[in-house]
């Protein structure tokens, strides 16, 4: 048995850990990229008390599932305005961290359509310039903070684009759950499914290795006790801490696998269906575990770890967690028809994520 196993981030747990930002950007100047409602929860008073002056620019007008159409004129505003600052801190979720993985990719002429060319070329390549990131999570599902990867979303287009460079990566990220505690039950659920969906996907993936499947399945035990927990008890920070722990476990998962059938599939529902992503990757669960079921031997051994040995009872165990947590598992109950679906999942087995599922040839 051998495997490789690399993630750069250096990675500060526990309450109270957002102090650490002072000593990670010691003798720099910052921008803080955040979520609109951050300065009403007293979090951008807390960053400029512990920046200081080192803190010389604010974006808080972070949108869901950053689209093309506003992340244009941020992307702009901030190399205008503070692209002299050595780094960029993240604070929030899964999209305040994409937004500021794509800010920090600077481009010769400063416009953003530059970049969105280099990305629609899907080809490799290397930025002219580029900030360091420090990712803080304030929801426990995105692990975008110990992953280099970040969608941006063109919904006039239809379209969705994946950044991922080696600058991309954070440097450091921050987890500490007492930023979690005003995160309110729907969010809750949508982003601990998420993680639920990471380390799955780590798990029913081409790219699979033991180091990962440590990870993943310690991360699906955690999310199956402590979610629907933390979900009557928003305000326990020990489950808060639970719950941020595993979805980190499932972010180290999927940072060396990738996503894989769940998360293809995710894009086009979210892209025509307006599903949140949270439900869009992991309604589906119950479906590709039985697509991924007998595909490979050591998958198998290391999917039954999590559910045991048979298949009809794997389903229905993740399908009744779900439903436990008011999320629907069928395409129907989200308006697609059955031939819809069919097409849908057809497509997205060509897509780059549906490579990495492990059945994606045999289909």
């Amino acid at each position: 048995m051998s495997a490789l196993y690399h993630n750069p981030v250096a990675t500060h747990f526990g309450a109270g850990s957002l102090n650490h930002i002072v000593g990670l950007t010691q003798g720099e100047t910052v921008t803080l990229v955040t979520f609109p409602e951050a300065r009403s929860l007293g979090l951008v008073d807390k960053i400029q008390a512990l920046l200081g002056e080192r803190l010389v620019h604010v974006i808080e007008d972070v949108q869901p599932n950053p689209d093309v159409a506003h992340l244009r004129d941020v992307y702009e505003r901030f190399w205008r305005e503070a692209g002299s600052c050595e780094t960029v801190l993240a604070v929030g979720g899964g999209s305040a961290i994409d937004t500021a993985k794509a800010l920090i990719v600077g481009t010769e002429s400063g416009r953003f359509d530059e970049l969105l060319t280099l990305l629609a070329a899907g080809k490799p390549f290397t930025p002219s310039r580029c900030k360091a990131l420090i990712a803080a999570p304030t929801t426990a599902g995105t692990g975008s903070e110990v992953t280099p990867w970040a969608t941006i979303w063109d919904a006039a287009q239809q379209k969705k684009y994946s950044l991922h460079l080696a600058c991309t990566w954070p440097k450091a990220a921050i987890i500490d759950p007492q930023l979690m505690l005003t995160v309110p039950a729907g969010v809750t659920v949508s982003t601990g499914l998420d993680a639920l969906s990471h380390a799955l996907e780590a798990i029913w993936n081409v790219n699979a290795n033991p180091i990962s499947d440590l990870f993943a399945i310690s991360a699906i035990e955690d999310i199956f006790e402590c979610l629907p927990r933390l979900h009557h008890d928003l305000s326990n920070l020990e489950l808060r801490s639970r719950m941020a722990l595993a979805a980190l476990k499932a972010g180290m998962a999927f940072s060396n696998t990738k996503t894989a059938l769940a998360h293809s599939i995710s894009y086009e529902m979210t892209l025509r269906h307006g599903l949140a992503h949270g439900i869009a990757c992991s309604f589906t669960l119950p479906y590709v575990l039985g697509l991924a079921w007998g595909r490979d031997a050591a998958r198998d051994q290391t999917l039954q770890r999590a559910f045991g040995a048979d298949l009809s009872r794997a389903q229905e165990r993740l399908r009744s967690f779900l439903h436990s947590l008011d999320v629907k598992t069928e395409f129907s109950d989200y308006g697609v028809t059955d031939s819809e679906a069919q097409a849908m999942v057809l497509y997205a087995m060509q897509g780059a994520r549906g490579k990495n599922f492990i059945g994606s040839q045999a289909a």
